[in-house]
């Protein structure tokens, strides 16, 4: 076991961590990125080249575009009024 597969498994359970843990949603998903492609990484040094480009392109790629635009679509539809009104969101 070299000194990057160690470091890659810290960085797996980091970012996990991190994405469980974290109490702002933009920060969870950018987590949840990240860690997508730590686990790419790590099947690629499991020689499963195959698994990683599914990691990659479902895990990081669409599930973090899909979790980012959903984030996106709920701020602007629960934001506060700035000017003190009730708005769609204050029903």
């Amino acid at each position: 076991m070299s000194p990057f597969d160690l470091l890659l498994g810290f960085a797996v359970c980091a970012t996990a961590a991190l994405a469980l843990l974290s109490r702002e949603l933009f920060r969870a998903i950018v987590m949840f990125i990240v860690f997508g492609l730590c686990m790419a990484l790590v099947w690629v040094r499991l020689e499963a080249p195959d698994i990683a480009l599914a990691e990659a392109a479902i895990g990081a790629g669409i599930t973090g575009v899909l979790l980012l635009d959903t984030l996106g679509y709920l701020r602007r539809r629960y934001r506060k009024p700035a000017n003190g009104q009730g708005g769609e969101g204050a029903r």
